[in-house]
């Protein structure tokens, strides 16, 4: 499992991608997908709402549990990726590309993100 060392990570096992116009990109982990397992549903914050980073925005639900979605920044939801909304699945399959969730006009960015080898020594991965 391999960690891209252009992002940086959480403790509840988020990604975050470097801002693009102040906007930035939310995803889970390789790790956390596969500990979840088959992934069957995502919901996500709606677009316009505010997230808090370390509080509860979502859910996602797989063959073996619930598990809340952590944001890992604080800001507003600028777009949620409706192809996870239509197949869930894409966040096993794809977590790094294809399986992100949302994205985030980040106001506050907290100082405990991780650096991808920082996050794979936290991870044990």
């Amino acid at each position: 499992m391999s960690n891209p060392q252009q992002l940086r990570y959480s403790k509840e096992h988020e990604w975050l991608s470097a801002a693009e116009n102040g906007v930035s990109t939310i995803g889970i982990t390789e790790y956390a997908a596969g500990a979840l397992g088959d992934v069957v549903y995502a919901q996500l914050p709606d677009v316009g709402s505010t997230v808090t980073a370390g509080e509860t925005c979502g859910e996602l639900e797989s063959t073996k549990s619930v598990s809340d979605l952590y944001s890992p920044v604080s800001g507003e939801v600028t777009e949620i990726n409706e192809d996870v909304v239509n197949d869930p699945s894409l966040v096993n399959t794809a977590p790094f590309e294809g399986g992100w969730l949302f994205k985030v006009r980040v106001t506050e960015e907290p100082d405990d993100l991780l650096s991808a080898d920082a996050y794979t020594e936290f991870s044990g991965n």
